[in-house]
């Protein structure tokens, strides 16, 4: 146990964490040339063409030390985008150290503090790592300040590395050996060992990924889940390099992979132990905590003999991503569908890209929201996640929303754009700190409602791409909020309902009639797009009927003959009008969503 150490590698978005791991498995050859490619351990597509990691990935290092001795180095690569930040707090439970990339011509970001105060929480020795030293724009000195500010580690404890060039890369594997502690645990314990992450393979079921924490596991002993009581035989375990290497045993300290030969992907947890029926544990790790989505919003097939595929997709999907949560539900516009729940709007597309991807689903999704609090006047307690859950206004005492504490790193000079966004939206500012001369953190409580859509690419935009943003949840604040409805000739759209801040309804409604009046095809009636509060129609537009000229064939004649034809038509339109239905195109949904742009 001595000669393994367990480490993952942390940082805000874009910051090099798979370059510089890249580098690490080139340098170890654990990877061959032959197989070498940008963002080795980034399996999905969708990952190599956003250049972003979407899932943690773990892969075992073997590595010779100047001290002669051959050490086990276990990496596992996390994502950097705050709507993954759920992959990072699983990655951490499973690690003893923590590698803190920060990129030396960015400086520290809200991601940065972020997933150190996470890894913090888990007690992990940190080796902070100055990156893309090697760039133009790199600001070496200043940046290794606001590390030393930031840590209160002495300068030379600062690696200076490029995963571009591979400088620092002996540094960086050495500081891991002698920096971060051997993995604590006993071999003749009863086995412990916690599932951090899971996939399906449709030729071998679940393959669940685990750090031993005490014990040894062999292969085709039994084996039981704590949490879930289920009990099965180890078909396979080993361990993870680029592909899965068979192993006889496993012993604490060790992250590898188990094969059993589920195939119901409910019956495994993410945070599950898993312990031998010959020498049972007494009580499972504690994991880490459950995850609660932040936004929600409906999933429906395009076609509704799709349901029962997509609910197999979607739990496929979870054994793979942990933070995602979904329940049935039904729809008088979609029919049946799931309300699924995400960390995110980023969360969301990536989720959405992937069913049409992996498992070949086209989806409807509604607008996004977030789960709320009624009251009623009896005292009772309500959630909503969906507008059409909140009960008649009369009933209801107040509405409680959730609230977040943001946090906001930029520079000086956008600090005033960024306030008028922030207070736009609802938000009130908290604390101004400066971290050094040219950097500022700005925090601020805000409904978590205002940032759903499109408030990280505003803030971006106007920070020239400068600022960097966190968050979390604090707490739920009584509110001022209305339903409000959509109507196509007064019949209600639900999918398009939404929950909105009364002082907001008159524009977002508007909004919403005018993307709609160019996004429905013509009828051959006249079709009203209302936005509604209630009774009170607050908004309305008109999509004129497409117009046959009838009077085209009287080339002449009395006035009467034409007035006769157009009367007709009169009567056939007001008939159509009774009897039509307005079809909501799928773009509309999706177009929908983008209102806010």
């Amino acid at each position: 146990m001595n000669q393994i150490r367990n480490f993952c590698v942390i940082a805000h978005i874009d910051h090099g964490k798979s370059t510089l791991s890249d580098r690490l498995l080139e340098h170890t050859q654990t990877i061959s040339e032959r197989e070498m490619q940008d963002q080795a351990l980034d399996d999905m597509d969708l990952e190599r063409e956003r250049g972003i990691t979407i899932k943690s990935h773990a892969i075992q290092i073997e590595y010779q030390h100047t001290d002669g001795q051959q050490y086990t180095l276990n990496l596992i690569d996390t994502p950097g985008h705050v709507d993954f930040s759920y992959e990072v707090s699983r990655s951490i439970a499973a690690c003893e150290g923590a590698l803190l990339l920060v990129d030396a011509s960015q400086g520290i970001q809200a991601q940065t503090i972020s997933n150190l105060y996470l890894a913090l929480e888990h007690d992990l020795e940190i080796i902070p790592v100055l990156n893309k030293v090697d760039m133009d724009s790199a600001m070496v000195e200043e940046v290794s300040d606001q590390i030393i500010d930031l840590l209160g580690v002495d300068k030379d404890e600062i690696i200076h590395a490029s995963g571009k060039t591979g400088q620092g890369v002996e540094d960086v594997l050495s500081a891991i050996v002698n920096r971060i502690p051997a993995p604590k645990g006993d071999d003749d314990a009863p086995l412990q060992a916690l599932i951090f992450d899971s996939l399906f393979n449709s030729f071998r079921g679940v393959i669940a990924y685990f750090k031993i924490v005490n014990g040894t596991l062999k292969k085709g002993e039994k084996v039981r889940f704590v949490n879930t009581g289920k009990e099965y035989n180890a078909d396979e375990i080993g361990v993870l390099k680029m592909n899965m290497h068979p192993q006889s045993e496993l012993r604490a300290g060790n992250v590898g992979y188990i094969i059993t030969g589920i195939k119901q992907s409910t019956e495994i947890k993410v945070g599950d132990t898993i312990t031998s029926l010959a020498n049972p544990c007494s009580e499972g790790i504690k994991g880490f905590e459950e995850v609660k989505p932040m936004v929600f919003a409906g999933i429906y097939p395009i076609d509704n003999d799709d349901f029962e595929d997509l609910r197999d997709s979607l739990e496929k999907l979870q054994l793979n991503d942990a933070a995602l949560v979904f329940e049935p539900e039904s729809s008088v516009a979609l029919g049946f569908g799931f309300r699924v729940g995400f960390l995110g709007m980023l969360h969301l597309e990536i989720i959405q890209e992937r069913l049409s991807r992996e498992f070949d689903q086209e989806v409807i999704t509604t607008v996004p929201n977030v789960s709320y609090f009624a009251y009623t006047k009896k005292g009772e307690e309500l959630t909503i996640n969906t507008p059409n859950d909140l009960p008649d206004p009369t009933f209801i005492d107040r509405v409680e929303e959730p609230y977040i504490r943001s946090q906001i790193i930029t520079m000086p000079e956008f600090i005033g754009n960024i306030m008028s966004l922030c207070m736009e939206k609802r938000g009130v500012l908290t604390k101004q700190n400066y971290l050094t001369t040219d950097r500022v953190e700005l925090s601020f409580e805000m409904p978590l409602a205002e940032i759903v859509f499109d408030f990280y690419d505003k803030l971006k935009s106007i920070s020239r791409g400068y600022a960097s943003f966190d968050y979390s949840p604090i707490d739920y604040r009584a509110s001022d909020l209305v339903k409000l409805d959509i109507k196509l000739n007064g019949d209600n759209v639900d999918a398009m309902s939404s929950l909105v801040h009364r002082t907001k309804a008159d524009s977002f409604g508007r909004r919403i009639c005018k993307k709609l009046k160019e996004l429905l095809p013509r009828q051959q009636f006249v079709i009203a797009i209302q936005a509604a509060i209630g009774q009170k129609i607050i908004a309305r537009e008109t999509i004129s009927a497409m117009r046959k000229d009838v009077t085209a064939k009287c080339y002449g004649g009395d006035i009467t003959r034409k007035r006769k034809l157009l009367e007709k038509q009169k009567k056939g339109k007001k008939k159509k009008r009774q009897i039509g239905t307005v079809q909501v195109p799928q773009k509309a949904f999706l177009e929908v969503l983008k209102i806010n742009d």
